[in-house]
């Protein structure tokens, strides 16, 4: 899949602008709580985002999240996320991650992604793995798991030092042409 990639990268087949697709991407989290014995999954349900690829077949773009938007299933624990002990939704509404290059490796679609992680105000570098699959030149898929201690953003909050401050973001990003 990479190699049909890379030739579609090549030829400036994929350039242009892209558009996420909302409805067909998923931006998940994992945490662990009552002393890593209890696994909380959530989702957020609002994601927007944008990239563009050169002719050169250079790749940059963003997705934001909005931070409000949290989900686990828990009303109480949804508010508890959305306040100002975690993000803070009211101050801080987005979280998003710019994308600045994208390195394919090989040729299964594995590739690394470099940029910059958004939450609360604070930025940091990113560098992760993932996949990346273009099913034509109208279409292209990303998947990463992106691994965040929340400390480095400002979210210290841990009542009885219950919750672990490693979390897993999820990300399924489906662009299509703009």
């Amino acid at each position: 899949m990479a190699s049909e990639l890379q030739a579609l990268l090549a030829d400036g087949k994929l350039a242009g602008a892209w558009t996420l697709d909302g409805a067909r991407s998923s931006v998940r989290l994992s945490s662990k709580s009552v002393w890593n014995l209890v696994k909380v999954k959530g989702r957020f349900t609002q994601v927007t985002g944008a990239a563009v690829i050169t002719a050169a077949g250079e790749a940059s773009g963003t997705i934001t999240v909005a931070a409000a938007s949290v989900d686990t299933g828990v009303k109480k624990r949804d508010d508890h996320l959305r306040s100002a002990d975690f993000f803070d939704a009211a101050k801080y509404p987005d979280i998003s991650a710019s994308v600045t290059s994208v390195a394919l490796k090989g040729d299964g679609g594995d590739a690394t992604f470099s940029g910059t992680l958004t939450v609360r105000d604070q930025t940091r570098p990113l560098t992760v793995s993932g996949k990346v699959a273009a099913p034509g030149t109208d279409e292209i898929a990303l998947d990463a798991e992106v691994p965040v201690n929340r400390r480095d953003y400002g979210m210290s909050f841990n009542q009885l030092n219950m919750m672990s401050t490693d979390n897993i973001i999820t990300i399924h990003a489906v662009f299509t042409k703009a």
